[in-house]
C-alpha cells in the first residue's frame, strides 16, 4: 500500500499578499479551483493501493486542513501538529513512525503541498512504476526533467542505471548500477544518485542542461517507512530518539493528532535531503516530466498559468490596454492597468503589491519590513478563518470596530466573555442562538442583541443555511486576545 504523507507546514513569503503565515499557498486556490493542498491529494487517485494520506502541518493552520479535506471527500489517516517547524527529515520521520504503528510497513509517498502538476497521469504512472524499488529498500526522489538552466532549484545528477521502471525481466536480478559509462537520460529508467547539488549559477545551470545528467531536486520522495527509518537511526539517531518521544506521547486533539511538545521542540531540524538521502547508498532518481512546478514566486505563477493573447494571466476583476506579459490578480475590487509590461499586480483586500517580474524574489523583503514593524497584513487577510467559519474587519477606528461574520450550518463559537469591550449583532442571513449571560435568545433576520461588556455569551447557528451577522464593537480595547473562554468545541484555551 502507498500512504501519502502530505507536508503542509510552509509558510509561502514569496507569495504575499496572497499567501500569509496563518493562511498560506497550499491553502490556496492559486491555479485551479482547488487549493493547492486538495489539488495535491486529488491528483493521487489514479494510484492502485492508495491508502488515506497522513498530512503533517503547522498548528495554526490545522482546522482549514481539515476542513478542506473534508471538502473534498477526503478522511486522512491522520493529521499531525508540528508544534515548531524542524524542517522535512522529523516530519517525514514523525509520519513513519505514526504509519507503522500498527505493525504495517506501507511505501511512503512524500509530497509537498504547495506544488502544482498538470500531468497528474505521468505523476501516477511514474509513482506507480517506482514502487518495486521502494519495495526493494531503495530510498527514491524525483527528478523534475529540466527544460531550461534553471538556478532557483537544487539539482540531482544521475549514476549508473538502475533498471527500466515496468520492463524488469529478472525481479531478483541485482539493484547494483552498471559499470558502464552513463548513457542520455531516459524518463522511464531509474538511476542510483551520483550528487546532490545546491543552486548554480547560470552557466553551470546551463551547463547541467546541456549534459542531460542532472535534473531538478523536486523535494519528492518514496521509500518504505522502516527503509527511512534504518536509515536515519544511521546517520541522525538523536533526531530519531526525539522523534519517538515525541511520538509516544502524543496526545489525540479531536481529529488532530498533537506530538509532544518538549519532545519536539528538542528535535534537532534538518532536511531529508541532508540527514539521510546525501549519505545513504540506497538512494536512486527517477526522472518525472509531468509539468511540475513549486510556484515559489509570482513569476512561477505567471509561468503555469493560462494566458491571453497578449500573454497575460489574469484573475479577478481586472481591465488593461497596452499591458503584455503581466501577472494581474484582483481579490475584492476593479483593477486597472494601462501600458505595463512584465510585471507582476496583486491586490487583497489591504493591501496591493506591484513589482517588475524579474524582482519578486524581492517580496520576501516586505515581509521581513511588516514583521518587524508587527503589521497584521503579514500574518492575515481581512477575512479570518475559524474552525465555526469567518469574520471580516470592514471598518475600524479608535474605540470602535465593525465585522462581518459568517457561522457555518451546525457550528457554535465558544462560551466567552470580554474584559474590555461591549458588542452589538445584527442578524442579516439566517437563525442565531445566542446565549446572553443566564439567557437564550432566538434571532432572525434584521433583529439584534446586545452583549455588555463582561458578559458571558455564545453565539450558535441551529440553521441550515450560514449565518450572517454584523457585529459593531466598542470599547476601550478590541483586540483579538480579549477573550476568556470558558468552553469550546474546538479545544482552543
Amino acid at each position: 500500500m502507498i500512504v501519502p504523507v502530505i507536508l503542509s507546514g510552509g509558510a509561502g513569503t514569496r507569495l504575499w499578499p496572497l499567501s500569509r503565515e496563518l493562511y498560506p499557498k497550499q491553502l490556496l486556490p492559486l491555479v485551479g479551483e482547488q487549493t493547492m493542498l486538495q489539488e495535491t491529494v486529488t491528483r493521487l487517485r489514479g494510484l492502485a493501493e492508495l491508502g488515506a494520506p497522513l498530512v503533517v502541518c503547522n498548528e495554526s493552520h490545522r482546522f482549514l486542513v481539515a476542513e478542506q479535506l473534508r471538502a473534498i471527500g477526503v478522511n486522512p489517516s491522520a493529521i499531525v501538529l508540528e508544534p515548531v517547524g524542524r524542517n522535512t527529515a522529523p516530519a517525514v520521520a514523525v509520519a513513519a513512525l505514526l504509519a507503522g504503528a500498527g505493525g504495517e510497513d506501507p511505501i511512503l509517498l512524500v509530497l509537498p503541498a504547495d506544488h502544482v502538476i498538470t500531468d497528474s497521469a505521468a505523476l501516477c504512472a511514474t509513482v506507480q512504476a517506482g514502487a518495486a524499488l521502494a519495495e526493494a529498500g531503495r530510498l527514491l526522489t524525483f527528478g523534475i526533467v529540466p527544460d531550461k538552466p534553471e538556478t532557483g532549484y537544487g539539482y540531482i545528477k544521475a549514476g549508473g542505471r538502475l533498471e527500466a521502471l515496468g520492463f524488469r525481466e529478472n525481479p531478483a536480478q541485482s539493484l547494483t548500477p552498471k559499470a558502464q559509462s552513463l548513457e542520455p537520460i531516459a524518463t522511464n529508467c531509474a538511476y542510483a544518485v551520483a550528487q546532490f547539488v545546491e543552486k548554480p549559477d547560470l552557466a553551470t545551470a546551463q551547463k547541467y542542461l546541456e549534459s542531460r545528467d542532472y535534473y531538478w531536486n523536486s523535494g519528492m520522495f518514496m521509500f518504505r517507512a522502516s527503509t527511512f527509518l534504518a536509515e536515519l537511526e544511521r546517520f541522525a539517531p538523536e533526531m530519531l530518539a526525539a522523534c519517538r518521544k515525541a511520538v509516544a506521547g502524543a496526545a489525540r486533539d479531536l481529529d488532530f493528532t498533537r506530538l509532544d511538545v518538549e519532545s519536539f521542540a528538542a528535535c534537532p531540524g534538518n532536511s531529508i535531503d541532508y540527514a539521510v538521502m546525501e549519505k545513504t547508498a540506497e538512494a536512486a532518481v527517477i526522472p518525472l516530466d509531468a509539468g511540475w512546478s513549486d510556484v515559489g514566486s509570482w513569476s512561477a505563477l505567471w509561468e503555469v498559468g493560462a494566458r491571453d493573447a497578449d500573454g497575460n494571466v489574469i484573475k479577478g476583476d481586472v481591465l488593461t490596454k497596452d499591458v503584455h506579459n503581466c501577472y494581474l490578480h484582483a481579490s475584492t475590487r476593479l483593477v486597472a492597468a494601462v501600458g505595463v509590461e512584465d510585471h507582476v499586480i496583486v491586490e487583497t483586500g489591504d493591501a496591493v503589491l506591484v513589482a517588475p517580474k524579474d524582482r519578486v524574489q524581492d517580496v520576501k523583503a516586505i515581509v521581513e519590513q511588516l514583521k518587524l514593524r508587527k503589521r497584521n497584513e503579514a500574518l492575515l487577510h481581512r477575512r479570518v478563518n475559524r474552525p465555526w467559519g469567518a469574520y471580516e474587519c470592514i471598518d475600524a477606528a479608535d474605540r470602535f470596530q465593525v465585522k462581518h461574520i459568517t457561522v457555518h450550518p451546525g457550528a457554535t463559537l465558544s462560551l466567552q466573555m470580554h474584559h474590555h469591550r461591549a458588542e452589538h449583532w445584527i442578524v442579516v442571513r439566517g437563525t442565531a442562538r445566542v446565549t446572553r449571560g443566564k439567557e437564550v435568545l432566538t434571532l432572525s433576520e434584521n433583529e439584534s442583541t446586545y452583549i455588555p461588556l463582561g458578559t458571558t455569551h455564545r453565539l450558535e447557528n441551529p440553521g441550515k443555511i450560514p449565518l450572517e451577522l454584523i457585529e459593531v464593537q466598542s470599547g476601550s480595547y478590541l483586540g483579538e486576545d480579549d477573550i476568556v473562554r470558558f468552553e469550546d468545541n474546538y479545544g482552543r484555551s
